[in-house]
Protein backbone atom coordinates (compact mmCIF):
# COMPACT_ATOMS: atom_id res chain seq x y z
CA UNK A 1 0.00 0.00 0.00
CA UNK A 2 1.18 3.47 -0.82
CA UNK A 3 -0.53 6.66 0.29
CA UNK A 4 -0.35 9.59 -2.09
CA UNK A 5 -1.85 13.08 -1.95
CA UNK A 6 -3.42 14.84 -4.92
CA UNK A 7 -4.36 18.53 -4.63
CA UNK A 8 -7.96 18.89 -5.66
CA UNK A 9 -10.63 21.47 -6.39
CA UNK A 10 -13.26 19.21 -4.80
CA UNK A 11 -13.65 16.32 -2.39
CA UNK A 12 -13.98 13.33 -4.74
CA UNK A 13 -11.78 11.33 -7.12
CA UNK A 14 -13.77 12.90 -9.97
CA UNK A 15 -12.75 16.44 -8.98
CA UNK A 16 -10.19 18.42 -10.96
CA UNK A 17 -6.57 18.57 -9.83
CA UNK A 18 -5.97 21.95 -8.16
CA UNK A 19 -2.98 23.75 -9.74
CA UNK A 20 -2.00 25.15 -6.33
CA UNK A 21 -0.49 23.17 -3.47
CA UNK A 22 -0.46 25.47 -0.43
CA UNK A 23 -3.85 27.02 -1.16
CA UNK A 24 -5.61 24.17 -2.92
CA UNK A 25 -9.27 23.57 -2.04
CA UNK A 26 -8.75 20.04 -0.82
CA UNK A 27 -6.14 17.33 -0.34
CA UNK A 28 -7.23 13.90 -1.57
CA UNK A 29 -5.23 11.23 0.29
CA UNK A 30 -5.44 8.03 -1.78
CA UNK A 31 -4.43 4.43 -1.13
CA UNK A 32 -3.01 3.44 -4.52
CA UNK A 33 -3.94 -0.23 -4.02
CA UNK A 34 -7.62 0.13 -3.17
CA UNK A 35 -8.38 3.70 -4.35
CA UNK A 36 -9.92 4.31 -0.94
CA UNK A 37 -9.45 7.98 -0.16
CA UNK A 38 -9.84 10.66 2.46
CA UNK A 39 -10.70 14.21 1.44
CA UNK A 40 -9.08 16.79 3.72
CA UNK A 41 -10.36 20.35 3.38
CA UNK A 42 -7.39 22.71 3.25
CA UNK A 43 -7.52 25.00 6.30
CA UNK A 44 -4.79 27.22 4.78
CA UNK A 45 -6.66 28.31 1.67
CA UNK A 46 -6.95 31.95 2.74
CA UNK A 47 -3.96 32.30 5.05
CA UNK A 48 -1.76 35.33 4.43
CA UNK A 49 1.61 33.61 4.35
CA UNK A 50 3.20 30.27 5.08
CA UNK A 51 0.38 28.26 3.50
CA UNK A 52 2.83 26.03 1.63
CA UNK A 53 4.75 25.12 4.76
CA UNK A 54 1.64 24.46 6.86
CA UNK A 55 0.04 22.47 4.02
CA UNK A 56 3.26 20.48 3.67
CA UNK A 57 3.19 19.63 7.36
CA UNK A 58 -0.48 18.64 7.10
CA UNK A 59 0.03 16.15 4.26
CA UNK A 60 3.20 14.86 5.93
CA UNK A 61 1.18 14.11 9.08
CA UNK A 62 -1.11 11.91 6.95
CA UNK A 63 1.79 9.59 6.10
CA UNK A 64 1.82 10.24 2.36
CA UNK A 65 4.88 9.36 0.28
CA UNK A 66 4.03 11.37 -2.85
CA UNK A 67 2.29 14.69 -3.58
CA UNK A 68 0.77 15.24 -7.03
CA UNK A 69 -0.16 18.82 -7.89
CA UNK A 70 -0.04 21.49 -10.56
CA UNK A 71 2.55 23.72 -8.94
CA UNK A 72 4.55 23.92 -5.73
CA UNK A 73 6.45 26.88 -4.32
CA UNK A 74 9.91 26.82 -2.75
CA UNK A 75 8.79 26.75 0.90
CA UNK A 76 6.31 23.92 0.36
CA UNK A 77 8.83 22.01 -1.75
CA UNK A 78 11.47 22.29 0.96
CA UNK A 79 8.99 21.19 3.66
CA UNK A 80 7.84 18.18 1.62
CA UNK A 81 11.39 17.22 0.65
CA UNK A 82 12.51 17.41 4.30
CA UNK A 83 9.68 15.00 5.16
CA UNK A 84 10.91 12.57 2.49
CA UNK A 85 7.89 13.16 0.25
CA UNK A 86 8.29 12.95 -3.53
CA UNK A 87 6.77 15.93 -5.35
CA UNK A 88 5.22 15.66 -8.82
CA UNK A 89 4.15 18.91 -10.51
CA UNK A 90 2.65 19.88 -13.85
CA UNK A 91 -0.36 17.62 -13.37
CA UNK A 92 -3.87 18.63 -14.43
CA UNK A 93 -7.14 16.90 -15.24
CA UNK A 94 -9.18 14.61 -12.98
CA UNK A 95 -7.78 13.34 -9.65
CA UNK A 96 -8.59 9.69 -10.44
CA UNK A 97 -6.78 9.96 -13.81
CA UNK A 98 -3.74 11.49 -12.08
CA UNK A 99 -3.67 8.53 -9.65
CA UNK A 100 -3.90 6.06 -12.56
CA UNK A 101 -1.07 7.81 -14.43
CA UNK A 102 1.04 7.69 -11.27
CA UNK A 103 0.36 3.97 -10.81
CA UNK A 104 1.42 3.32 -14.43
CA UNK A 105 4.68 5.23 -13.88
CA UNK A 106 3.72 7.98 -16.32
CA UNK A 107 4.46 10.84 -13.90
CA UNK A 108 7.96 11.86 -12.90
CA UNK A 109 9.08 13.71 -9.81
CA UNK A 110 10.26 17.30 -9.90
CA UNK A 111 13.64 18.40 -8.59
CA UNK A 112 12.62 21.84 -7.37
CA UNK A 113 9.80 24.34 -6.96
CA UNK A 114 7.77 25.06 -10.10
CA UNK A 115 6.63 28.57 -9.12
CA UNK A 116 7.83 31.38 -6.89
CA UNK A 117 6.58 31.77 -3.35
CA UNK A 118 3.79 34.25 -4.09
CA UNK A 119 2.01 31.99 -6.63
CA UNK A 120 -1.65 31.37 -5.80
CA UNK A 121 -2.05 34.47 -3.64
CA UNK A 122 -4.89 36.66 -4.86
Amino acid sequence: MEKICVTSQGNTLDSNVDPRFGRCQCFIIVDTDTLEFEAVENPNISSGGGAGIISGQLVSSKGVKVVITGNVGPNAFQTLQAAGITVITGVSGIVKEAVEKYKKGELSSTQGPSVDKKFGMS
